[in-house]
């Protein structure tokens, strides 16, 4: 009987172990996808912005489509996507056009 207590107590040490590491392998892997993809984010989201056209002599930008890319600015910035420097760069820019 001691025999097959002492195989029983191997086998759930065993098992616990490996159940252990599998989890902790899991969340380091996790986290390292999630880096990534913080890092790609905001990346993506210059490349996938379309480019502004630029104002000409004769039509000065109007109020309403400078409202629009600050709302925008905003939604990326809420997302994450954005850093408070990063929008207040492109912030910047948008008023002094």
């Amino acid at each position: 009987m001691p025999g097959l207590l002492r195989g029983v107590a191997r086998t759930a040490v065993v098992a616990g172990t490996a159940t252990a590491v599998s989890n902790r392998v899991s969340r380091r892997q996790q986290g390292r996808w999630a880096q990534q993809e913080s890092q790609q984010a905001p990346e993506q989201a210059y490349q996938q912005a379309p480019p502004q056209p630029a104002p000409t002599a004769e039509q000065p930008p109007d109020m309403s489509s400078k409202i629009d890319q600050l709302k925008q600015l905003g939604e990326l910035k809420a997302q994450g996507v954005l850093t408070e420097a990063e929008f207040a760069d492109q912030k910047r820019r948008i008023l002094d056009s």
